[in-house]
């Protein structure tokens, strides 16, 4: 095991990563690409170069400009190094410090990063790509496969007798729970309830904190999303009172999503459709129709949210890092509160 220190070293770590994070968030909504062009000021267009690059220090050494052109930074680049710092910093002390579980770690590590990039591209763009979905099945399913190799008892989920490999039981009920929440809010208010990434994203979520912590993570979102969605609402209502109007005549308009392809956009998440379509563009328009995925963010977007429009994204994503940090003392409370609540 590591000593305690290198924690440190863990959290800088995941402050650089936060820093490629950022380049994630701000560069894949728009379609573009990662390597090219190379990391430059928005403003003046001059490539940074490596007293620009350190994490977090070159933020605060640079008084939150550009050296060049003295333009504003905005502080998400700092707040998103932060974060992941922090993140990492916090795996890096359960499972190399405190405990020894390189694999875990590399997976949480993982998770927790991508987790961030969906949290933050979805409070700006109100999108979470398919690609982040796409690569939490991924990441939960591989897990899963090691556990499997390595004979470990928590890589199967017992289902009417029959053992499942957890990551799918709990991808499936990541779909299930979103989309039984979009169908029957549907079917009751005869609007919207859900959007397809957060579906897709408790999809992933739960393939790898299996079941048990899935339900966990979605709980804490719904308490999350109460609150501070609550008072993002009524901040909002004072500022942007004729935007929701507007919104709302838009939705009228538009009309709901059909209960018949809610229903076949669920059976295509459960099947994992999504994730073989981002490589079949024809695959996609087949089984999807013309649903607008949530690669197609472009600069004309002039789309803007009303005061009611609040993602749900962000608290799934929070709630599921809350989870993965204090996974095992929330499940033994839930046991516990479980046990209690069974006595006659």
């Amino acid at each position: 095991m590591f000593p305690a220190w290198s924690t440190a070293l863990g959290a800088l770590i995941g402050a650089a990563i936060g820093s490629f994070l950022n380049v994630v968030i701000y560069r894949v909504p728009r379609g573009m690409s990662l390597a090219n062009p190379p990391s430059h000021c928005p403003k003046c267009g001059h490539r940074l170069g490596v007293l620009d690059l350190f994490p977090l220090f070159s933020f605060l050494l640079s008084g939150a400009r550009c050296r060049h052109c003295k333009s504003p930074i905005s502080w998400r680049y700092f707040v998103v190094e932060v974060i992941s710092g922090t993140v990492w910093g916090v795996y890096w002390y359960q499972w190399l410090c405190e405990g020894w579980d390189p694999v875990r770690f590399i997976v949480l590590a993982a998770f927790g990063s991508i987790l961030i990039a969906a949290i933050f591209t979805d409070l700006l763009h109100y999108i979470i790509p398919d690609s982040f979905n796409a690569l939490l099945l991924v990441l939960g399913l591989a897990y899963n496969g090691w556990l499997i190799a390595a004979g470990s008892s928590d890589a199967w989920t017992e289902v009417g007798g029959a053992h499942i490999p957890a990551s799918i039981v709990g991808a499936l009920t990541g779909v299930g729970v979103l989309w039984g929440i979009a169908f029957f809010g549907r079917v009751a208010f005869r609007k919207d309830a859900m959007g397809h990434g957060d579906i897709k994203l408790a999809r992933g979520i739960g393939s790898v904190l299996f079941a048990p912590g899935a339900l966990m993570s979605f709980g804490m979102a719904v308490a999350l999303g109460a609150v501070i969605g609550g008072l993002q609402i009524l901040v909002r209502r004072m500022a942007l009172k004729q935007e929701e109007d507007e919104e709302i005549e838009e939705v009228l308009e538009d009309g709901p999503e059909s209960l018949g392809s809610l229903a076949k956009c669920g059976l295509g998440y459960a099947l994992a459709v999504d994730v073989a379509a981002l490589f079949s563009k024809k695959l996609d328009i087949w089984w999807f129709g013309s649903l607008e995925t949530s690669e197609n963010l472009t600069e004309e977007d002039n789309w803007q949210p009303g005061a009611s429009t609040i993602p749900f994204g962000p608290y799934l994503a929070l709630g599921a890092v809350v989870v993965s940090v204090f996974h095992t003392p929330l499940l033994r409370l839930a046991a516990n509160y479980w046990n209690w609540a069974a006595q006659p």
